[in-house]
């Protein structure tokens, strides 16, 4: 119940003025978003690959209505790469993005335009010599983001899907995915959606991502493990070893902010781990849904409100 309210409130307008006034909430989320400029997120990624870890970063933002808006998120993403060039990070750090934010969700020609503004920043993450994963939204997007996929890959092969094991149709999508180059995070989801199509028992989707992940380490290609949860990581270890694949075959990925102990021990192993590293002003979406996923962000967040009152 707790999990639904707050999956509502991350697309509340009322909700949102009111998390985004109180003076209390900028510290707790300081802990999950890296910060408002460009310049943060470039300052966080030297942090964690200086660690041994990898980086995925994603500039905030998401259901776009606005075509400015959405080059304005296009214009982000070319100059966070010409950073990661500049500094020397490119090769260490790619980026993820949210169709939605580059105008999928447009009224009229969303699918286009999103496609064209993907391949603008692919073609840019190429040239600086880095990649791009497409991020994966609420189920009525599916469709449509892999569409894009297909098509993208075509020039830029490299391009990474993302798959929410919560979803029914998702085991299907890994063995249509689990080909030769194909990059894939599996993660369990973050969306509130419906019976028909996702699956509500937390146990059900613990099940499915296993059913996902043996698809994708048996398969021929680059799975990105993205998942907390310590049964589930030692389950991902177990599964690449039967499947004969070496550390460097695959990876870890958990966010920012969360587990920073566990991401150096895997680092530190001699694994690949990435951070998923958010940046800029439209935090609050991706704040409200980080709090849905597990207990322990909830009570983090209410102790960082109550100690500072």
């Amino acid at each position: 119940m707790l999990r639904s309210s707050l999956l509502f409130a991350s697309r509340s307008p009322a909700a949102r003025t009111l998390v985004e006034t109180t003076p209390l909430t900028r510290p707790v989320v300081d802990r999950f978003v890296a910060g408002a400029a460009v310049d943060d997120a470039i300052r966080i990624t030297r942090e964690l690959v200086d660690s041994g870890r990898l980086v995925t970063l994603d500039h905030l933002g998401e259901d776009t209505v606005q075509t400015t808006d959405a080059d304005a998120t296009v214009e982000a993403y070319l100059r966070l790469l010409r950073l990661l060039q500049e500094t020397g990070l490119s090769e260490n750090a790619e980026v993820s993005v949210k169709l939605s934010a580059v105008g999928q969700s447009l009224p009229k020609g969303g699918h286009r335009i999103a496609l064209e503004n993907a391949r603008r920043i692919c073609s840019a993450a190429g040239v600086v010599g880095t990649t791009v994963t497409l991020d994966m939204e609420d189920h009525t997007t599916t469709d449509s983001t892999l569409d894009i996929l297909a098509e993208l890959r075509m020039d830029f092969p490299w391009v990474g899907a993302v798959l929410q094991a919560y979803l029914k149709r998702t085991e299907g999508d890994c063995r249509d995915l689990a080909s030769a180059g194909s990059r894939v995070r599996l993660c369990k989801g973050a969306y509130k959606e419906p019976e028909s199509v996702a699956f509500q028992d937390k146990h059900e989707v613990d099940l499915s991502y296993v059913r996902c992940l043996k698809v994708l380490m048996n398969g021929s290609g680059y799975p990105m493990v993205a998942s907390h949860d310590p049964r589930l990581i030692e389950i991902t270890g177990d599964l690449a070893a039967r499947a004969g694949r070496k550390p460097g075959e695959f990876e870890y990925q958990m966010l920012y902010g969360i587990r920073p102990t566990e991401q150096l021990r895997l680092a530190e192993a001699g694994h690949r781990m990435r951070v998923y590293v958010p940046y800029g002003d439209e935090w609050y979406g991706y704040f409200m849904r980080r709090l849905a996923e597990r207990p322990a962000n909830i009570a983090f967040f209410l102790r960082s409100m109550l100690s500072r009152g």
